[in-house]
């Protein structure tokens, strides 16, 4: 009995600690009877994320209060894994956030008992310098920091975990604390280490301030052609030959590198449109969130515009662009890497692997080549969406046993100015079941050791590796030879990248580029350029590859150098339809397009017209002579085919484009008349008649509405006032009603429209009342209080116009007269929840002083938790206030962030804050932004884009642009208040609102 019972305990032992190990993820059922409090706990965070293979496992390895808030990650070669914290995350923006006054810290956290979760937290460094780093890379005995405005490296030579010096590597890279600044660095197999930044960049500058040149001595900055908004950079490990490699992404949040070389990352849309993608970053490219050259928004109208927002985001039917890998739609992405390990199954080894937080998920992008590109499919791994919205993944990253570790920022929301949540954090490690975490001490002294080393996962061992190999120069060679013989083929390529630092690395270039692997021939002409080979032979030979993944790259390899003779091979090869490779082309002729173009269609004489290869070069191309060539396209196949040809007028000299459109005007369709009268360039105070008088004679035969209003206003035509006004009252497209009746009112004056609200049949005065008062300025206030103030009007009307009169320009006028006293009693409370709600900050604030207390003003979030909202009438609520400036579907302004997915985005906590505390959850890209013109004026409003000479917004609760010259502007400033008002809702409505909203997912 005694031996029984000895074995019982031992069994119970034995399972005790598998159940501790793998514990049974609880059923949908008992996680629902879990409380809110419970779900949030670090004993039920694995029961909140769903792993879709079942062949893996997730362990907790971290969680609070060992770590809060991470919002980067990286492992060194021991298999530690170091944190940055963000406590103090946008306290310059937001002074609600709670404040650390040491600053945020640098964690690394350790297993050292072996049980696979961190027992031991040390602080490598904490200080205010450092408040809110998206980026840190552990490479040797540096770690880089990234946090805007600067990148620190610290440097820890004897390895006690303490930095003897910490130094700016670059400064000056966007604002303070900016999400889409300066993002993480990363190890290349090329011995390379790589970095990028988002939107608020702005510009790469050294520690002493001096801006980074391009090759040919132009500084990078935004204010540079072609450089714009996100861009992507390389240097050596000694912070040498730094080189910008590509540019115009939203806010690309980190870089992967591949053993061939190549880059890949993803990239954010702007909040609500449904457009974040995953790219490769092909050298030098141009990835379309702006325009390439005016550096206008992709709301823009533009010709040849894409069909859906998702892809009219990236501009992607505009030559000079390189096209998305893969759309993923809705998202706030982040960590991302390429996993070259083992330990994972077949399917994710050589590829990517992608943490977003704003569905919750970790997904893999499985990779083909096609063409001289790619295509992808998606394959998922982690899912919180299904039960724990507020698992926030933040990066990943992989351990030296291969095993795929993911941070966890654990919040209700993803950012943007906001944090719901300063007390959580976790670090959780997926790997194959039943697989312990064990990390050996790793060899850097001997060879043998070295060369395994080299093929590690973990990017920390291989760069210590790698450096420690080409340190030993001729030592290394047999072996190195040996893995490059013998190896699979990354690690093959691995071992090539090192053979190429040696004293005779251009031999293994040599030998590498007749390889018959094509990624090792990829890696061949990349490495040419890495070493400043110069050897036209060599190009013109890999100019004749049969691959066009490596005819690709010899495009790149000619950018910056006159290789006619080279260039004229690799569009000879061209094939119709392959855009990656026509980019590479044109990213080759950019500065000899003159030079290459000519002797290139000379190739296809007689008529080079008859081929579609000849002619998407012409559509790709920026000679003195691509204009009237695509003049002669144009005339050969009028209609709706011509519509890339147009849009790449927009590419070439202001003056050729208009000589060429004004030529084409002799035989133009009436459709191409309107395209025509589009695209050119027109001056209202010194017109060219020949052109107004088209624009007159057309406007009546326009059939497509949006077209109509834009010839309409460009021109001031005068003699459409019965369209416009059908316009104004039929259409069921709020923009296009909204945008007539605002070209109504310019042209013709408020005279007809007060005639309008004075119509005997009550139905038609209200209706004008409620289509021409969303006009946003004094004027129609002034109109709207004539009705109003005026109680012989009928109750309905009055209502009608006290209702519209909401507005930024328009509420100043109605608080003048609520000041007064002079607001009838019975409208009373439609104007006191106008104003207490208002856009104007001040307004709304000396309202709330004079009517009282808005209802709802300070929310008791726990007690909403746990109240039902009526979705109905949630919709209701939602019609009232948000669709005014969120477009939800087809319905609503695009004025705000799209509300479309935003249940997918957003917890129930994170919607709530959201609308309570507008100002603390800001949409990158939504700021208030304060114009001060020269003229004394000022207004609030978004800004879109700022081209050379414009400057281009969305005015409050509208979707239209507006320009403004900037010769006018004086100064243009953020400012820390959102324009979006504080709504007056009781505790129910809020609830309400909260419920509809958490409908809308994908």
């Amino acid at each position: 009995m005694k031996n029984r019972l000895l074995t019982v305990g031992i069994l119970s032992t034995l399972l005790f600690a598998c159940s501790e190990k793998a514990p049974v993820q609880l059923s949908d059922e008992a996680y629902a009877q879990l409380s809110d409090e419970e779900k949030r706990s670090p004993e039920h965070a694995l029961d909140g994320i769903l792993v879709k293979d079942e062949r893996l496992e997730l362990e907790l390895f971290a969680s609070e209060p060992m770590l809060i808030n991470p919002t980067n990650m990286d492992i060194d070669d021991r298999g530690r894994v170091w944190i940055t914290e963000a406590f103090n995350y946008r306290t310059n923006l937001n002074p609600k956030n709670p404040t650390h006054a040491e600053g945020d810290r640098i964690l690394i956290l350790e297993d050292t008992d072996g049980d696979g979760k961190a027992d031991k937290s040390k602080v490598f460094y904490q200080g205010p310098d450092i408040n809110a780093p998206l980026g840190i890379a552990v490479l040797g005995d540096k770690v880089y920091v990234s946090v805007s405005p600067n990148v620190y490296v610290f440097t820890d030579a004897d390895g006690d975990d303490v930095p003897e010096k910490k130094e700016i590597l670059f400064t000056g890279v966007g604002g303070i604390q900016h999400d889409h600044g300066m993002h993480a660095f990363t190890f290349g197999p090329d011995g390379k280490i790589y970095f990028n930044y988002g939107n608020e960049g702005k510009g790469l500058h050294l520690a002493d301030g001096s801006p980074i040149m391009d090759p040919i001595g132009r500084p990078v900055n935004s204010q540079t052609q072609p450089y714009r908004e996100g861009m992507v950079f390389r240097m050596n490990p000694d912070h040498s030959e730094l080189e910008i490699l590509g540019w115009n992404f939203r806010n690309n949040y980190e870089l992967a590198v591949d053993s061939y070389g190549r880059m890949w990352q993803s990239d954010n849309d702007d909040d609500g449109n449904r457009g974040t993608r995953i790219n490769y970053v092909m050298d030098f490219g141009n990835y379309g969130f702006k325009d390439e050259i005016t550096g206008a928004d992709w709301r823009s109208r533009r010709i040849n515009m894409e069909d859906s927002i998702p892809l009219r985001h990236w501009h992607l039917n505009d030559p000079g662009v390189v096209p998305n890998l893969l759309q993923t739609y809705a998202g706030s992405p982040t960590g991302i890497l390429i996993y070259e390990g083992k330990l994972l199954p077949e399917e994710y080894q050589g590829q990517m692997i992608h943490s977003d937080a704003g569905p919750n998920i970790v997904r893999s992008y499985p990779v083909s080549q096609n063409g001289a590109g790619f295509n992808a499919k998606i394959l998922n791994l982690l899912d919180g969406n299904a039960r724990d919205n507020w698992f926030r993944p933040s990066d990943v990253t992989v351990a030296p046993d291969g095993s795929l570790f993911v941070s966890d920022w654990y919040d209700p929301g993803v950012g943007g100015h906001a944090v719901g949540d300063l007390e959580k954090g976790r670090v959780y490690r997926l790997s194959p079941k039943n697989t312990p975490y064990k990390v050996s001490k790793p060899d850097y002294s001997s060879v043998s050791s070295l060369i395994q080393l080299l093929q590690n996962p973990n990017r920390a061992t291989h760069f210590k590796a790698f450096m420690a190999l080409v340190a030993k120069g001729k030592e290394a060679k047999d072996a190195l030879e040996t893995l490059y013989a013998e190896g699979d083929p990354r690690m093959k390529a691995r071992a090539f990248w090192v053979l190429t630092k040696l004293p005779n690395g251009n031999d293994y270039i040599q030998t590498a580029s007749e390889d018959p692997d094509e990624n090792i021939r990829v890696a061949a002409v990349r490495a040419y350029r890495e070493n400043h080979m110069d050897n036209v032979e060599f190009l013109s030979r890999m100019a004749g590859d049969p691959s066009p993944q490596v005819r690709r790259e010899v495009a790149l390899a000619i950018r910056y150098q006159s290789q006619q003779a080279v260039w004229q091979k690799l569009a000879e090869s061209y094939e119709p339809g392959d855009r990656w490779y026509l980019e590479a082309l044109g990213i080759a002729a950019e500065g000899f397009w003159d030079e290459y173009l000519p002797a290139y269609l000379e190739s296809f004489s007689p008529n080079w017209m008859e081929s579609e290869a000849a002619k998407d070069v012409v559509w790709r191309s920026r000679s003195s002579q691509t204009a009237d060539l695509l003049g002669k396209l144009i005339l050969a196949q009028p209609g709706r085919n011509n519509l890339r040809y147009y849009r790449a007028l927009d590419f070439q000299d202001p003056a050729a484009k208009d000589k060429t459109l004004k030529a084409l005007l002799a035989n133009a369709s009436e459709e191409d008349q309107v395209i025509i009268l589009r695209q050119m360039a027109f001056n209202p105070k010194r017109p060219d008649s020949q052109i107004l008088a088209l624009a007159k004679a057309t406007a009546s035969k326009i059939e497509d509405d949006q077209d109509f209003l834009e010839i309409v206003q460009k021109y001031e035509i005068s003699n459409q006032s019965d369209r416009l006004e059908k316009m104004i009252y039929t259409s069921e497209n709020g923009q296009i009603s909204g945008s007539a009746a605002r070209i109504f009112f310019n042209l013709y004056g408020p005279l007809p429209i007060e005639k309008a609200f004075a119509n005997v049949d009550e139905d038609q005065a209200i209706l004008a009342i409620r289509k021409f008062g969303s006009i946003d300025n004094e004027a129609m206030a002034k109109l709207l209080s004539k009705i109003y103030l005026d109680e012989k009007q009928s109750e309905a009307k009055r209502i009608a116009a006290m209702e519209e009169a909401r507005g930024y320009n328009s509420e100043p006028y109605l608080w003048s007269l609520a000041q007064e006293d002079k607001i009838p009693a019975d409208l009373l409370p439609i104007a006191q929840k106008i104003l207490m709600g208002s856009w104007n900050g001040n307004i709304r604030e000396e309202a709330t002083k004079k009517f009282g207390s808005s209802s709802g003003s300070e929310y008791d979030v726990p007690k909403l938790l746990t109240m039902d909202g009526d979705i109905a009438n949630g919709k209701t609520i939602a019609s009232t206030y948000c669709l005014a400036c969120h477009k939800t579907g087809n319905e609503g302004i695009d004025f705000g962030p799209g509300l479309s997915e935003i249940g997918d985005k957003l917890s129930k906590e994170g919607l709530i804050n959201a609308i309570a505390n507008p100002s603390e959850g800001m949409g990158f890209g939504y700021e208030t932004q304060l114009v001060k013109m020269k003229d004394g004026s000022e207004f609030k409003c978004i800004v879109n884009s700022k081209t050379e000479n414009d400057l281009i917004v969305k005015l409050i609760g509208s979707s239209e642009q507006k320009i403004y010259k900037l010769d006018q502007v004086e100064s243009v400033t953020q400012l820390d208040e959102s324009l979006m008002p504080k709504f007056p809702l009781s505790d129910q409505e809020m609830v309400d609102l909260v419920s509809y909203l958490e409908t809308l997912r994908k």
